[in-house]
């Protein structure tokens, strides 16, 4: 008789591009993370606000990383790719075309947190045009409109020879298949592409024209695309035998319509499940990406406007679903800025074995000034040190760029239990950050009832207490962390045809987690930390209103 063989388990490869690094991951079908390997990408900085990459060693580096973690891998059927919504250009014959003000050919990626185009930004929203609802009311920098026309006043040679221009998500999916088509969740999110409804689908050529970029309009949009697909559809006809070669996998392998990162990380976590009190229904779940900045995003099946939140945006993460994404431009970059810039820093360094973080250090730190102090809580620890976490302007719910951090409560000392406080309520500021995100959300309508975590700064059990103390919600941590590239893996899944939704791929995939609840005896310092925040906020807004007519 025939001796019949296990057929070999599903594989899937997961493709990260975060602001830091490219990494891959080889994924089982079930959710779990195989092997992964990380390659660190070059950032330029030629000016304040002014961060450029290159998409040549960007690629190169996901070749690298790829290439790595399928070594020894049996049954590939599928890729996924996510990024950073960064702006890449490219000339007719889809070769790099600089955007850096000082001419380098290869630096041809405006970087989502470049600030270049802050001024751009103002004029856009002072249109007023209606698509600016879906962004919350007011056009980010971060966003690609804003960037485009930048580069068109300011760079007008290299505006006249760009062919193309792409999100890093669609860049990344085209040069695996050749495929130019776009991603609803970048051309939605930060494009102004509008979907949802038939009869409003589509770009909009009066905001184009309004704006000054009515050439994109006449040149019918084929620059920035005119092909869309939810997140997970397969691309073009998979990839490409030269893509393939470069990759290391098959030609043909199903490549999946890609996803911006902190989207990924969305779709990573909320079908993760925990004990039965933990709400199920995506619409009770606030997913918060946790990182060199912080996504929060929340899935619903209406269209809920929330002024300062981006969005409502139609399947821009889980498909037929709208999603309202805030977030917080410097959450990790916020901390280790923080840290750096104090006197007591290096001290702490010393301090810290290797292998581990400062804040490990500094958390145990606090940990023994708690308990000589025999206070209630380590929060109060800063009882009377307050910081305002805007130091890279506000991305929600004021989407005011021009906001800046702010600390009450110094000292002429600076020593390590100085750091240590300090440190303390930045972390608090972020928490309070996410609070009054939660606070407008509800003001619309929306009804949280959980929160949950990935991100490097998800794996600081006192940031997440913190933001659990703070909110008053219980954060779930998923027992697979990196939820960014289990998303990744997810629509790589979907594209395969091994699971009939994106929704289901999710559920099967999203395994269990750990849940942290709020410490209850902790609400009443927290309620009052949250008004001296929101105290610190007023004051700044004031001050500034008075200097600016000081200034006329």
């Amino acid at each position: 008789m025939p001796v019949s063989r296990p057929v070999p388990t599903m594989q899937f490869v997961a493709v990260d591009v975060g602001t830091q690094s490219a990494r891959a991951a080889l994924v089982s079908e079930k959710g779990k993370l195989l092997k992964t390997a990380t390659c660190p990408l070059d950032t330029w900085n030629p000016k304040p606000e002014f961060y450029q990459q290159s998409s040549e060693q960007l690629w190169k580096s996901v070749c690298k990383v790829v290439k790595e973690v399928i070594k020894d891998a049996k049954n590939v059927r599928g890729i996924g790719f996510d990024a950073t919504c960064s702006l890449v250009i490219l000339d007719e014959d889809r070769r790099p075309l600089s955007t850096s003000p000082t001419g380098e050919p290869e630096q041809n990626i405006i970087l989502w947190m470049d600030h270049r185009a802050v001024e751009q930004a103002e004029l856009i929203n002072q249109t007023n045009h209606d698509v600016l609802r879906f962004v919350g009311g007011k056009m980010s920098p971060e966003m690609e409109p804003p960037k485009l026309l930048w580069l068109k006043q300011n760079m007008p040679s290299t505006w006249e020879k760009m062919g193309f221009a792409f999100d890093l998500p669609d860049f990344l999916t085209w040069r695996a298949t050749g495929c130019d088509s776009r991603s609803l969740c970048t051309a939605v999110c930060k494009w102004t592409y509008q979907a949802g409804s038939a009869e409003n689908q589509g770009w909009k050529d009066s905001f184009w024209i309004q704006i000054g970029l009515e050439d994109l309009v006449q040149d019918g949009y084929r620059k920035i695309g005119t092909k869309f697909y939810a997140p997970g559809a397969p691309c073009g006809k998979g990839l490409s035998v030269e893509a393939g070669i470069q990759l290391g996998l098959k030609a043909g392998t199903p490549v999946a319509t890609s996803i911006i990162d902190g989207h990924a990380g969305g779709l990573g976590l909320l079908g993760c499940e925990a004990d039965k009190e933990f709400a199920k229904p995506f619409s009770r779940r606030l997913a918060v990406i946790a990182g060199t900045s912080t996504c929060h995003m929340l899935a619903n099946e209406n269209c809920i406007f929330t002024p300062g939140v981006w969005g409502p945006y139609f399947s821009a993460m889980v498909p037929g679903m709208w999603l309202s994404e805030a977030g917080q431009s410097a959450a990790g970059a916020l901390i280790d800025h923080v840290l750096a810039t104090h006197p007591a820093y290096q001290a702490i360094v010393d301090k810290t074995r290797p292998g581990r973080r400062p804040e490990e250090t500094l958390n145990g730190i606090l940990a023994q000034m708690n308990e000589r102090l025999d206070l209630a809580s380590v929060s109060m620890l800063a009882a009377d040190l307050h910081v305002y976490p805007d130091f890279h302007g506000n991305r929600s719910p004021l989407a005011d760029p021009g906001l800046r951090g702010m600390v009450c409560g110094l000292s002429l000392s600076a020593g390590e239990e100085d750091l240590a406080r300090l440190y303390l309520a930045t972390l608090q500021a972020l928490a309070y950050s996410t609070r009054h995100i939660l606070d407008a959300l509800s003001d619309t309508g929306h009804s949280v009832s959980s929160i949950l975590m990935c991100g490097g700064l998800s794996k600081n059990p006192l940031y997440v207490q913190l933001h659990a103390d703070a909110t008053g919600l219980p954060v779930l941590l998923p027992t697979e962390p990196e939820s960014v590239l289990l998303g990744a893996a997810i629509l790589a899944d979907h594209a395969a045809g091994r699971y009939n939704s994106v929704t289901e791929a999710m559920l099967r995939m999203g395994g269990t987690g750990t849940v942290v609840p709020p410490n209850k005896g902790d609400r009443r310092f927290h309620d009052a930390k949250y008004q001296a925040f929101l105290a610190m906020l007023q004051c700044q807004q004031q001050v500034r209103d008075t200097m600016h007519a000081g200034c006329q």
